[in-house]
């Protein structure tokens, strides 16, 4: 069996990424193939958190919300964000992962608080831990979330598993001439805005050392593949 380069991982998931080619919500289909992927990496013996966005539920209902009070949309955003948490939670249980789902808000019947003491414990226990609601506060990202969760949980590296298969000199949809980055620092990402993660969760990565490497979720065996240290995706590092 081939020896991973990481210990622990903090996946982040965005919510678009659960919609596959639906327009919103959770494509069966998709969720089911990313729990299998997150499964190879869990057999290796390598402990896995996630944190997940929300996109794929409210921005569906986007339009309604466009002249919402902002706190109000986030925690809408949050709530969405646990709804994903449990979807993916339900799918591991289906296919023999035992999985956490911890919540930055207190919604106790669907969801554990988050305490960092038995997040730790259930990742050495073998467990996937899901964290739910972001930072639990509005005006912050899921991407601060997964960079703040990291350094708690002491990954080694945060994946950023996207659409597309890295960080590009341009949008590649739009621009046929974009050309992908093999390394990057995380100071030439923020200076050239190249949208890898916003501004807040760049310069926290930046700040606690924690490596970032983005890749596509849809390519097969591609999470196996970053964690085995293989070339995939873009590294994003200090």
């Amino acid at each position: 069996m081939a020896t991973p380069k990481y210990k622990r991982i903090l996946l982040k998931l965005s919510g678009e990424a659960l919609m596959g080619d639906d327009s919103y919500g959770i494509n069966r289909d998709v969720i089911e193939r990313i729990v299998s992927e997150i499964g190879d990496v869990t057999r290796l013996g390598v402990e896995v958190a996630v944190v997940i966005g929300g996109g794929n539920i409210f921005r569906g209902v986007a339009p309604a919300a466009a002249r919402m009070d902002r706190v109000t949309a986030d925690y809408m955003g949050m709530l969405a964000t646990v709804m994903n948490a449990l979807a993916l939670q339900d799918a591991m249980r289906r296919a023999g992962l035992i999985a956490r789902v911890q919540s930055a808000l207190t919604i106790e019947q669907v969801a554990e608080p988050y305490i960092r003491g038995k997040a730790l414990r259930y990742l050495e226990e073998g467990k996937v831990v899901i964290f739910g609601a972001g930072t639990g506060n509005p005006f912050f990202t899921t991407d601060t979330a997964a960079a703040l969760r990291a350094s708690e949980m002491e990954a080694q590296v945060v994946l950023k598993a996207t659409k597309v298969d890295g960080v590009y000199t341009a949008d590649p949809k739009t621009n046929p001439e974009a050309t992908r980055y093999d390394r990057i620092s995380f100071d030439e990402a923020i200076a050239k805005n190249l949208k890898v993660m916003d501004a807040t969760a760049l310069a926290l990565c930046r700040d606690q050392k924690m490596p970032l490497c983005v890749f596509s979720i849809f390519k097969h065996g591609a999470l196996k593949r970053v964690v085995l240290g293989e070339d995939e995706g873009t590294l994003v590092e200090c």
